[in-house]
């Protein structure tokens, strides 16, 4: 989920003998069918230079932790014995959105964001979807969500009676309802860095264009950089990826030369987001537009309100939280503040819920108005921790500050 992002268990992301994990881009995309990568572990993600695979020398960023020919965000874990049994539930936190009691679909600490991202846009545009919840629903599993989700395919039929038309949404409907079951598991989507817009076309794809929902990213190469303008071109991540590899084994100086400004490239811009591709977002984005963004694996809902960028709160902690909706995204380097559902600051804490909290739920319920005011005056990067644990550092951070002749002091468990 965007740059809320959350702290999950370890996965295996790379093989132990230093070859490229499976479902990396050791296979060319020619038409080659790609194998969603794992889930990286959260220190994978925050560390994608340690990644390297096969390659020498300097390992290129993400090749397993960040690789666009991804798997999306990996589902809740769960023991393998037991993975076809149990399903994936998810909280509903109801916010007023446009006048409306409106649901939004939160996630733990590791959901299928790209079936998340694109519901709760049908949800906020319930106008035009007519995808509504009922008003007491608390909690619905990904197989509800599958089945609103396919209902709103069905309806993109076209109204022209034309026989080539239906052939060709029958056709695109068939391609869907393959992709479906990926959307909670893995979503295979591989940038290019020439636009904002830009991706190469896969069978996930269909998704997003049946149901007129835009897809982003910004990781975007700078224009006035012309020697990484020149080693990146219209490649697409995997494709570069396969150049620099090819380009470290060059007998040509030049093109050895090429392959390193390459992988420069992807390491200095590894948090996927750069500052040109900020530009162009604000720029591309409609004013009132709700959007998928795509970033360092996750999928977030993204609007665009008074010309800045904002990105559904979507985390679980936050389920209570009514003053925080949206997170601002107007830097590259994490720095957000978070807003209520008419884009205000949010300052006071939330409303307490209808059951009576626990002194520990009490003490995590400070924490997180402490951390609404902390994060901004310290400029931390709140994609680096998920959102429970930030509040907690910054707590404790500030415990100390107050407490300077103290001895290490001791929290509530």
């Amino acid at each position: 989920g965007g740059s809320q992002e959350a702290v999950g268990d370890t996965v295996p992301a790379a093989s132990q003998d230093g070859a490229a994990p499976a479902g990396q881009t050791a296979v060319p995309r020619g038409g080659a069918k790609e194998v969603p990568l794992p889930c990286p572990s959260d220190a994978e993600e925050k560390q994608p230079s340690e990644a390297g695979g096969s390659l020498e020398g300097p390992p290129v960023p993400s090749l397993a932790a960040g690789a666009l020919g991804l798997a999306a965000e990996c589902p809740q874990r769960r023991s393998p014995g037991r993975e076809e049994e149990e399903e994936d539930f998810y909280c509903v936190k109801w916010i007023r959105w446009k006048g409306e009691r409106t649901p939004v679909i939160t996630q733990s600490q590791n959901g299928p964001c790209p079936l998340l991202a694109i519901m709760n846009i049908l949800f906020l545009q319930w106008k035009a979807s007519r995808v509504k919840l009922p008003p007491q629903k608390e909690v619905i599993t990904a197989e509800e969500l599958m089945a609103h989700l396919g209902d709103c395919l069905l309806v993109t039929q076209p109204r022209e009676p034309s026989e080539g038309l239906q052939l060709n949404f029958q056709q695109n409907i068939n391609d869907a309802m393959m992709v479906l079951p990926k959307l909670s598991t893995g979503l295979d989507v591989n940038v290019r860095f020439t636009g904002v817009s830009d991706f190469e076309y896969t069978p996930e794809c269909i998704i997003f264009d049946l149901l007129n929902v835009p897809l982003y990213h910004g990781w975007l190469v700078d224009p006035q950089t012309p020697e990484v303008v020149q080693a990146v071109g219209k490649l697409s991540y995997n494709q570069l990826v396969e150049k620099i590899i090819t380009c470290k084994h060059s007998s040509d100086s030049s093109l050895v030369s090429e392959g390193l400004v390459a992988e420069q490239f992807l390491e200095s811009t590894a948090s996927q987001l750069t500052f040109h591709g900020l530009c162009e977002l604000a720029a591309a984005v409609r004013e009132g537009e709700l959007s998928v963004f795509f970033r360092n694996n996750h999928f977030s809902t993204m609007t665009k309100h008074k010309g800045h960028l904002y990105l559904l709160v979507t985390d679980q902690g936050f389920l209570h939280e009514e003053g925080v909706v949206w997170e601002s995204l107007h830097t590259v380097d994490g720095d957000s503040c978070f807003c209520d559902t008419d884009f205000h600051l949010s300052h006071a804490p939330g409303k307490e819920g209808p059951t009576a909290a626990t002194p520990e739920q009490s003490q995590v319920d400070q924490d997180y108005m402490m951390a609404l005011s902390l994060q901004q005056q310290q400029g931390q990067d709140p994609s680096a921790l998920s959102d429970l644990e930030l509040a907690r550092q910054l707590q404790q951070e500030e415990y100390q500050q107050q407490q300077p002749q103290q001895p290490t002091p001791h929290h509530p468990q």
